[in-house]
């Protein structure tokens, strides 16, 4: 009897120790997975450092924003440091020029990974005042 219990045991701690190192790498196979898929985000091309910190920044982006839209709609109030246009100033990429042309971009890249839609550009310029206007076809006279 007690060597079927010993046995018993030894199994159950096989099992178990199997089990454990199964969940652990699975853990870690999700993690690489996830790690492999996270956005890879351009450094901002212009400025030295962000109006707030990044983790600030990815949680609340979008209220800064609509604040700023507010307030700018509303009273007027142009050239706060949470405009779209400042972050489009910093954030362009230097091979697109733009914050949402390619999947790379600086907002495409978190939005996707995100699965947010991106509904600023319906109305907004992607792309630095700047470079825009060095990029667009020049009217001839008529």
């Amino acid at each position: 009897m007690r060597r079927g219990l010993r046995f018993g045991l030894i199994a159950a701690l096989a099992l178990a120790t199997g089990v454990g190192a199964a969940v652990t790498a699975a853990g870690i196979d999700h993690a690489r997975r996830n790690a492999a898929l996270a956005p890879t985000i351009e450094p901002a091309a212009r400025g030295e450092q962000c109006i707030a910190d990044p983790a600030l920044m990815r949680r609340s982006h979008m209220d800064m924003l609509r604040h700023q839209r507010d307030e700018t709609v509303r009273q007027g109030i142009r050239g706060a440091s949470a405009s779209l246009k400042g972050c489009i100033d910093c954030h362009a990429s230097a091979r697109t020029g733009s914050v949402a042309k390619a999947p790379s971009d600086f907002c495409v890249s978190c939005h996707s990974y995100a699965a947010v839609e991106i509904d600023c550009f319906g109305c907004h310029a992607s792309r630095p005042v700047h470079q825009a206007a060095a990029t667009a076809p020049s009217e001839a006279p008529k």
